[in-house]
């Protein structure tokens, strides 16, 4: 009579790895002369699908190092920050998270009070229980920077670097239920991460 049980188990336990690796798989077929790999991280609160690339001349990978996810390239150059991780505070919004963030990181506290957080409306679909905010000048600095803007320029940044990006995606996620929030820079191109897939983890207690 054992047999049978032992049996059930084999394939209970298959079952469940094949669905575990189908809900973690990648959402797209990775670049040519890349492949996919996981990254999971405590500390980074994050796990992610990201690309290996190895273009002879050039290799690329990406890497966890505290709260960031970070781009390396084998001929030089300064590692880019992709995403950056959070921990919202007790009781504190995902929103208020993101404002808190955002004046954190902007110099200039005259320009952060008149931006607003606001969600995001880029394309894309939104990972089931995500949201995804970005920060935007209120209606009166909007009014000012139109009307110094020239036509046919590409606009700067209208909150800083820690806002809205008009010639890139830049966003701003929270997860259901986790506790922290991130900031994805998906730049112009399609990313080397999957932004479909990016899990955030609950922070340590």
């Amino acid at each position: 009579m054992k047999t049978p049980i032992v049996i059930f188990a084999v394939i209970a336990q298959v079952a469940t790895s094949v669905f575990a690796a189908t809900k973690e798989a990648p959402s797209r077929p990775a670049g040519k002369q890349c492949q996919w790999e996981k990254v999971a991280d405590a500390t980074l609160g994050l796990e992610a699908s990201v690309q290996r690339c190895d273009f002879g001349f050039r290799k690329i990978h990406l890497y966890a190092k505290g709260n960031a996810l970070l781009m390396h390239y084998s001929d030089g150059g300064e590692d880019e920050k992709l995403i950056e991780t959070f921990v919202l505070k007790d009781k504190e919004t995902p929103q208020q998270g993101v404002k808190r963030v955002f004046d954190e990181h902007t110099p200039d506290k005259s320009l952060a009070a008149r931006c607003l957080v606001q969600p995001y409306q880029g394309e894309g679909r939104v990972p089931k229980g995500a949201k995804r905010y970005t920060v935007l000048p209120n209606a009166a600095l909007k009014k000012e920077l139109d009307a110094k803007q020239d036509p046919g320029d590409i606009p700067e940044p209208p909150c800083g670097e820690w806002g809205d990006m008009p010639d890139s995606v830049q966003y701003y996620e929270a997860q259901e239920g986790v506790g922290r929030i991130m900031i994805v820079r998906a730049g112009q191109d399609e990313p080397m991460f999957d932004e479909k897939t990016l899990r955030l983890l609950p922070p340590k207690k």
